[in-house]
Formats: structure tokens, C-alpha cells, sequence
């Protein structure tokens, strides 16, 4: 395969969808529709920072497709965040809840900012400014956001209000706000638990034994903590985790409590005593079963997909394989289970809490886990079956699925 270095996320995500198109015979009309955003907002975000300066940030909502339903996708706050990055994000997202069966489009926003360097103060007026200048365009029934990359419940408190200021209290706007706030039970974990399940369901196919198998996880964020600690109570041997700051490596098992606490205190994985200190580049090679990459986009690359020594790669983050390491590793008969299937936890959950606001009722946890995991394992199955049957890769399997159903929902709305 031709190396993709110099493509855009946005192209390398639409190789994936031009391989749907193509197989699906989608008319040259339709497969245009559908590759193109909707729409696309870029604004600009004035906030007075603590020291009285003003600052200019910039931000984006980019409205992929909206047949199957309102637009839905995350907000993330990340220097990288920047227009082409969140394009390739809604693009994914309309896949994804397709593939889901949610009655959803997909959407993304960002605002180019580290939130890391930003106080509490700054980082929600940078909400509620961001959340102004896109209140035109969102809506329960027009779009709705969540926490992404760089944000969190707390922040989706903040637009909720924000929103509300203009249009009254309206819950049902952002998803993946503070149980408090009529957030759904079971949302914090959702991502994770989704990760659990899928590899429940994978393992039966793969010949793999949950309990004891070695684990890998770069990234210890919502997804990669959540996913340690649920993948640990299921049996998983967890050998190796980092995160931005660094990485630890323990062949026989990493202590997951004692980690959390030495987390807690100091704020990353790097530096846990009872490991060996390894860089990210070097965890991701480590010899491993189940290799989950919970952190960026573009960390399997065509550099380093010949040397990893996983048997199964769960997406745990946003496109976290280039098509150049998609195609390497599917010659080597190594298992990829794509993003849009494995972290698609967080949006079903998502949908879960929507509908819970719209009904103004509350599911208890054990509703919202057992509809999540019934979700995600029959569309795993789909994705499967498919993969097998038409003798495609799983990533393939899962945006064919996609795409079709998004021509279908387009094609009886009268667009084509």
C-alpha cells in the first residue's frame, strides 16, 4: 500500500469510506454527499484570562451528516484541534452511531486550546463564550455535544447553562453532564465498559482467554483508566500503561490499585515504583495479547505496525490507526477492532441519556449497562459476520455497515 504520511486526518478517514463506497456501488451523487460535511462553523473565542488579558482562541462545530438524526459528537479542547482534526472527528461520529443503530448524525467542535494550562475560571468562560458562538447551530433535536478529548462532565455542565441562559433549562442539550444535572448513571465508565464487552465478545473468536491475558494501554484518560480497572476485574493481566508524562511496564501484572493511588498523587502513571520505566513508543512494541490505544489519533503508523507483537488490537481511541499500519497488520493476521466499534460505549450511553432527559426519567445502572452491552455486542456480531462473510477486514466490515445505513436513511428521506 502507498504510504498516506502527507494526508490529512479527514483524507485518511475517507480512505476508509471511499473502500465502503465503492464496495457498496453507491452512485457518484451519493458517495459526494455523503463524503462532504454539511456544514462547517469556525468562530472566534475572546476570553479575559486571569491576569485581565484578553486572549483569542479559535473554535469549530463541524455538522458531518444529519440523515439518520440530530448531529451528535464531542467538544475537545486541544492545541491540535484544529479544523481538519475535527472534520476527520464528525466524519467518524456518523459512522459510528450508524453502525450503532442511534438514531444520530455525527458532528465534532473543538477549541484550540491546552486546557492543561488553563485555570478553572478561564476554561469556563472559554465554554460559555465557545458555547454562544455555536447556539445557533446545536439544539435537542438539532445537535448535541458531549465531553471529548481535554473535557469532561464538568464542562458540559457549563454549556448546559450557557445554553439555557438563552433558551431555558434545557437538559437534554449536551449529554455527559454531572449525574446532578440529570447525567446519565453509568456514563463516566461507558467508553470503558464498551471496551470490556467487545473484547468478551472477540475473545470467543479469536481464541482468547480474558482471564490472564496480558494487556497493554497507552493512555489513562476516561477511556484507558476506565478500561484498566473493568478489563482487571474481568480476569486481564494489565502489563503496561503510560500516558502523556511516560510509561510503566510490569510483565507479571501491574498492582492496578496501587497505580491508581500513585495517579492520584502524582498526576501520572510515570514515575510508579514497582514497574520499569518505559517511553510510549516502546509500549506500544511490547509483547503483549491485547494491545488497546486509548490516547490519541495516529499512534499505529506504517513505522511501527511490523514490529508490534499484540494478537488483537482493540481502537480504544479516535483513529488511532493510519491506513498504511490498517493494511500492515491485516497482512500479518493480526485482529484490528475499529474505533467506531470499540469506543462507541460513550455514545450509546450518550443516546441513553438523551432519551433518559427527554422522557424526564431516570434508568438506574443496571438498565443503563445491560442496554449498553446488548448495543455494542450484537453490533460486534454484525461487524463479524460481515468481515467474515465478504472476507474484508473489520474495520471494513464496520464502515460498510455504516455507510449503507446512512444511504438507506438518506435515500427514504427523499435526499436522493
Amino acid at each position: 500500500m502507498q504510504s498516506t504520511k502527507a494526508l490529512t486526518p479527514f483524507e485518511e478517514v475517507n480512505l476508509f469510506y471511499d473502500q465502503a463506497a465503492e464496495r457498496l456501488k453507491l452512485s457518484s451523487g451519493v458517495w459526494e454527499m455523503l463524503r462532504r460535511p454539511w456544514r462547517e462553523l469556525r468562530v472566534q473565542v475572546p476570553v479575559r484570562m486571569d491576569n485581565g488579558e484578553m486572549k483569542v482562541f479559535t473554535g469549530y462545530r463541524v455538522q458531518h451528516n444529519a440523515a439518520r438524526g440530530p448531529y451528535k459528537g464531542g467538544v475537545r479542547y486541544h492545541p491540535q484541534a484544529d479544523e481538519e482534526e475535527v472534520r476527520a472527528l464528525a466524519s467518524l461520529m456518523t459512522w459510528k452511531t450508524a453502525l450503532m443503530g442511534l438514531p444520530f448524525g455525527g458532528a465534532k467542535g473543538g477549541v484550540q486550546c491546552d486546557p492543561n494550562q488553563l485555570s478553572l475560571g478561564e476554561l469556563n468562560r472559554i465554554t460559555r463564550r465557545y458555547t454562544l458562538s455555536i447556539e445557533h447551530l446545536i439544539g435537542p433535536n438539532r445537535d448535541i455535544p458531549a465531553p471529548d478529548l481535554g473535557t469532561n462532565a464538568q464542562t458540559m455542565g457549563w454549556m448546559m447553562d450557557a445554553y439555557g441562559q438563552i433558551h431555558g433549562y434545557t437538559p437534554a442539550i449536551v449529554t455527559g453532564k454531572p449525574v446532578e444535572l440529570h447525567g446519565s448513571l453509568g456514563r463516566d465508565s461507558a467508553t470503558g465498559r464498551g471496551v470490556g464487552y467487545v473484547l468478551t465478545e472477540a475473545a470467543k473468536d479469536f481464541g482468547l482467554e480474558v482471564r490472564g491475558a496480558r494487556v497493554v494501554i497507552q493512555g489513562f484518560g476516561n477511556v484507558g483508566s476506565w478500561a484498566a480497572r473493568l478489563l482487571h476485574e474481568m480476569g486481564c493481566r494489565i502489563i503496561a500503561i503510560g500516558d502523556a508524562k511516560g510509561a510503566v511496564y510490569q510483565p507479571r501484572g501491574l498492582d492496578l490499585q496501587k497505580l491508581l493511588r500513585h495517579h492520584t498523587s502524582a498526576g501520572t502513571v510515570a514515575g510508579f515504583p514497582e514497574g520499569e520505566a518505559v517511553t510510549n513508543e516502546e509500549l506500544l512494541e511490547l509483547d503483549c495479547d491485547v494491545l488497546l490505544p486509548a490516547a490519541i489519533d495516529n499512534v499505529l503508523t506504517g513505522r511501527n505496525a511490523s514490529r508490534l507483537k499484540t494478537r488483537l488490537v482493540l481502537g480504544g481511541a479516535n483513529h488511532p490507526t493510519t491506513p498504511e499500519a490498517d493494511a500492515i497488520l491485516n497482512d500479518r493476521r493480526i485482529p484490528v477492532l475499529p474505533d467506531i466499534l470499540v469506543n462507541a460505549g460513550g455514545v450509546t450511553v450518550s443516546y441513553f441519556e438523551w432519551t433518559q432527559n427527554l422522557q424526564e426519567f431516570r434508568w438506574d445502572e443496571d438498565r443503563v449497562n445491560a442496554e449498553l452491552k446488548k448495543t455494542i455486542t450484537s453490533a460486534y456480531r454484525e461487524v463479524y459476520q460481515r468481515a467474515q462473510q465478504a472476507g474484508i477486514t473489520y474495520r471494513q466490515a464496520a464502515f460498510e455497515i455504516g455507510v449503507q445505513r446512512v444511504a438507506r436513511a438518506a435515500e427514504l428521506r427523499g435526499f436522493i
